[in-house]
């Protein structure tokens, strides 16, 4: 069974850092898929969800939606089935659900979300 367990989340003021974590387990995901990408999405209250991040499998090729460039980084470890999402310079508009997908070949797979909120 395929699962992502996202971690890392929590309460966060502007300025501050934070690392999510996405781990991939289940038959459905290996090691050896190169055609395995790993991203980020995230949906704030009353919006629709939107793409933050994607890394495909090499780790060499990576795509950033535009509010993040600069902030985000999505490295991927040697494992293949890990991926993290490191979030400088936060903003409150960065408070969000976040969740990790996986797409093979066409199909995706999702987490449950791991939620980052603003404090004041």
């Amino acid at each position: 069974q395929a699962q992502l367990v996202e971690s890392g989340g929590g309460s966060v003021q502007a300025g501050d850092s934070l690392r999510l974590s996405c781990v991939a387990s289940g038959r459905t995901f290996s090691t050896f898929d190169y055609d395995m990408d790993m991203g980020w999405y995230r949906q704030a209250p009353g919006k629709e969800r939107e793409f933050v991040a994607r890394i495909d499998w090499s780790g060499v090729n990576t795509s950033y939606a535009e509010p993040v460039k600069g902030r985000f980084t999505i490295p991927r470890p040697n494992t293949k089935l890990t991926t993290y999402l490191r979030m400088n310079s936060l903003k409150p508009e960065d408070a969000a659900v976040y969740y990790c997908n996986v797409q093979i070949r066409g199909v995706d797979y999702w987490g449950k979300g791991t939620p980052v909120t603003a404090s004041s």
